[in-house]
């Protein structure tokens, strides 16, 4: 057993031993890789989506070194017709590259570094071979399959760390990247790896129209193909640990649910979840300080529309993207797409690829998002949440006067989102108004309710106990109009199923006076 070949499986053993939710049917899909061309695989999720996991279990799955039948007993990796082909039958080189990034930061020479200590470990394990000058470790991997016909499956954990971490050094990236073709696109390396699997938070950089190794089949947060459920947890996993710990679904739902994944449409952070029961306490348990600080430079940078899209996002809305431009490089993001798509890899958005659209996943996320927005000199939106608070505030009171003035400096902070012409545009607006809101209530557009739809629905979430609120807007006509199209509908009865207070809100804008008017009515179970 080494510290890089053949490690063994106490990892996943250390990992079964707790609550796991079982992640196994990564193996088959990799060993279907196996000896074929597809059989470099590169995973890029964000920190905390259960990478380090799967490296693990896959280490102790290949690794020849020991017997790992007993951890996979009862797992669905068990029952694949694939799992005793290539079960412990390989030499395992695992790497995680964080380690050298730490050891050897300063170090210029770190690549050449860590080959050493890897190579140091195969030839401890292989001391027949022979080493020479300059050898690489390529020529020793290569060496031992002709001395032996041994051949090796090579897991790198955090491979892209270099690049993110010491990037700026044109020498150190130049050398790592050379040492990964060596190792991935050379002559010998189908005949030395059977497979090789890399994890990271971004894909492997693209240089001009192509990627350095595009032999690799990738499988990102944008584009995760048929590996979608393999990492973070399912509503259905979810469900069953919310079951069996006494928690609410509801909470872990709104703080950790939210990513749209491939064909899976609701993906939860594992990490968070498992922090939560573990806890009993729903709250944010993400936070990562190397991708905290890179939101930061972010969400500054004076790309056209990025903060109103910013805005938008954190009012619930949507907003187009196009991540097809992005060149998979942190320092290098050249347009409000290029930051979108960055935010996306590091999961402080999800993106839903039918759509080309991204948004704030769940309250996790919106909580670090402002937690960085207000560490930021951005104060526009740090007063836009203040006013929010303000405006809810108001409008559970019945102060007509005040929400009037709330959403007139509503529309004049944000008409820069969209052109002011109908209802649809003033409904856009009273999202954004009503930011705070969506800490206490679940907001809904276009709320099919009754004989027609409500323009804005505010139900309470669960322990909150403040009104239902039904916002009907009109544009150019009166504040009780709005009220009046409420009841004439039948809103209530629908709304009622939810909650006994409600409070109805019709808002008019009157595009001559430029003003809004508002008028709010109460109505209490009896």
């Amino acid at each position: 057993m080494g510290i890089y070949i053949n490690k063994g499986n106490n990892a996943f053993r250390n990992i079964v031993r707790q609550e796991y939710v079982d992640k196994t049917s990564l193996i088959p899909l990799i060993n279907a890789t196996i000896d074929t061309e597809n059989r470099y695989s590169c995973v890029t999720r964000c920190r905390r989506f259960g990478k380090s996991m799967a490296a693990k279990m896959l280490c102790a799955y290949y690794d020849k070194s020991c017997s790992s039948r007993e951890l996979f007993r009862g797992l669905k990796a068990e029952h694949a017709p694939s799992f005793e082909a290539y079960l412990n039958k390989y030499y395992v080189i695992s790497i995680d590259m964080t380690d050298f990034t730490t050891k050897y930061r300063r170090e210029r020479d770190i690549v050449k570094r860590m080959q050493n200590r890897v190579i140091n470990d195969v030839l401890a394990e292989f001391p027949q071979i022979s080493k020479q000058d300059d050898d690489d470790l390529m020529d020793i991997l290569y060496r031992v399959y002709q001395s032996t016909g041994e051949r090796f499956v090579m897991i790198i954990d955090e491979w892209d760390a270099i690049l993110r971490e010491m990037g700026t050094d044109d020498d150190i990236t130049t050398a790592y990247v050379d040492l990964l073709r060596r190792l991935f696109k050379g002559s010998g390396s189908d005949d030395v790896f059977a497979a090789a699997y890399l994890t990271g938070i971004l894909p492997i950089k693209k240089y001009n129209t192509e990627s350095a190794l595009n032999n690799f089949c990738e499988y990102s947060m944008i584009d995760p193909a048929f590996l979608a459920s393999c990492y973070g947890f399912t509503n259905e996993e979810v469900q069953r640990l919310a079951e069996r710990h006494g928690a609410s679904m509801e909470s872990l739902k709104l703080w950790y649910d939210g990513y749209k994944i491939g064909c899976e449409t609701s993906i939860y952070n594992p990490y968070s979840v498992m922090k939560a029961l573990q806890r009993r306490s729903c709250r944010s348990y993400w936070t990562t300080t190397g991708a905290y600080d890179s939101v930061i430079t972010y969400i500054q940078m004076n790309f056209e529309g990025l903060k109103d899209d910013i805005i938008r996002m954190l009012a619930g809305e949507r907003v187009y993207v196009n991540t097809s431009k992005f060149q998979n490089d942190m320092r290098i993001v050249r347009s409000k797409n290029d930051v979108l798509t960055v935010l996306i890899h590091l999961g402080y958005l999800a993106y839903d690829e039918d759509a080309q659209e991204c948004y704030m996943p769940n309250k996790e996320v919106a909580e670090e998002f402002l937690n960085a927005v207000e560490d930021t000199s951005w104060t526009r939106l740090v007063d836009a949440i203040t006013a929010s608070q303000n405006l809810l505030e108001a409008t559970i009171a019945g102060n007509e006067e005040a929400v009037s003035k709330a959403i007139d400096v509503a529309h004049d902070e944000h008409t820069s989102i969209l052109s002011y012409n109908d209802e649809n545009s003033l409904a856009c607006v009273l999202t954004v108004a009503y930011i705070w809101a969506r800490n206490e209530y679940i907001i809904h557009r276009e709320y099919a309710t009754g004989k027609g739809y409500a323009d804005l629905v505010m139900i309470p979430r669960r322990n909150v106990e403040k009104p239902a609120l039904i916002i009907e807007l009109k544009f150019n006509h009166t504040a009780d109009t709005a009220i009046d199209q409420i009841k004439r509908k039948q809103y209530p009865a629908k709304i009622a199923e939810y909650t006994g207070d409600l409070l109805l809100v019709g808002i008019n804008y009157d595009k001559e006076t430029k003003q809004h008017s508002c008028k709010i009515e109460r109505m209490v179970k009896v």
